[in-house]
């Protein structure tokens, strides 16, 4: 089983050395062939050189340098596309990811599951800024999408090939590889890993991505919920609103015929207008959705499901003397 372990890393210059010693030398003890690729975002500090000297130094080492600063999610897609090995392994380069913890990862994948994450359950970051922010998402997250994660914000991850080449990330759509995974039929699993303090340079995150997270989260409710049949939700949100102009109308017709109130003055009147307005145009949402959802998958060649496995796929077609020997 060969091996990819994708790195991103920006301005982490005085862990690069470190950084490499470590997997390299965690990668060698698995006795299986591997490779390192290690995706430079745009850095400014001297990391693309060190990066280079890397590679001129070592073989397995491959290199991706970004003309600019792209963002965490757009490095590991990088790295995940050019990625050759059988099973791929992500983590930071921060060195607060602990390498010693692959073969932990390995041995899950080995049980049946198709992507397993890390959970950084005593994890060693500022408590306001990092540790209780990223609690609080998680348990959100969790219970938006019902899928049961402990920390989707570490990076320390082992996936199957097939698991990888499926995965569309935009935006910062990174820290929702497991969801997106078991959105597609991933058998998916966590265990708990070694988090350590970052002791060279400084965090790139704040409290900012907080509202990032909110955002990220929305698309990915509807993507698991109604990506494939928008007019679910966009024809429920329809109905709603007919349904509520429905209530607005029959009360304005009402208060008119049983207290001579006046319908031209009655803003009860103008909610029956705008939720029918409303209404009509969820609808046209919904449909609009429905023909770009079959444009985006029929135009690509993409089906609206994943295959974990087939058999017999490439046997020719039966014929009446195989079956014959085969019923002797």
């Amino acid at each position: 089983m060969h091996l990819s372990i994708v790195i991103p890393a920006y301005n982490e210059l005085a862990n690069i050395q470190p950084l490499y010693a470590e997997v390299s030398n965690a990668a060698r003890s698995l006795g299986r062939p591997y490779e390192i690729v290690l995706v430079d975002d745009g850095s400014t500090d001297g990391s693309a050189a060190a990066l280079d000297e890397l590679a001129d130094r070592d073989f397995a080492v491959r290199v991706i340098h970004f003309r600019r600063n792209f963002g965490q999610t757009a490095a590991l897609s990088a790295g995940l596309r050019v990625a050759s090995g059988d099973v791929i392994i992500t983590l930071d380069a921060d060195l607060q990811n602990n390498p010693a913890d692959i073969p932990l990862l390995l041995a899950k994948l080995d049980e049946g599951y198709d992507l397993v994450h890390g959970w950084r359950q005593d994890r060693r970051d500022d408590l306001f800024r990092r540790k209780i922010p990223s609690r609080i998402a998680n348990w959100l997250i969790s219970r938006t999408t019902g899928f049961p994660v402990h920390d989707l914000g570490c990076t320390l991850k082992a996936m199957r090939r097939e698991i990888s080449d499926d995965l569309q990330l935009y935006g910062e759509m990174h820290r929702f590889i497991p969801i997106l995974a078991h959105w597609r039929g991933a058998a998916c699993s966590e265990v708990v890993t070694r988090h350590r303090p970052r002791r060279f340079g400084v965090s790139k995150y704040g409290l900012s991505r907080t509202l990032r997270v909110l955002l990220d989260l929305v698309t990915i409710k509807y993507m698991i919920q109604y990506q494939t049949s928008p007019m679910r939700l966009f024809g429920g949100l329809g109905l709603a609103s007919l349904a509520a102009g429905g209530v607005a109308a029959a009360a304005t017709v009402c208060m008119k015929l049983s207290r001579g109130i006046d319908m031209t003055g009655n803003p009860l009147l103008l909610l029956t207008v705008f939720a029918t307005l409303a209404g009509l145009q969820f609808f046209v949402l919904g449909m609009l959705g429905e023909v770009c959802v079959r444009t985006y998958y029929e135009c690509q060649g993409k089906a609206p499901y994943a295959i974990r496995s087939t058999r017999n796929l490439d046997h020719p077609f039966a014929t009446p003397q195989s079956a014959e020997a085969t019923a002797a």
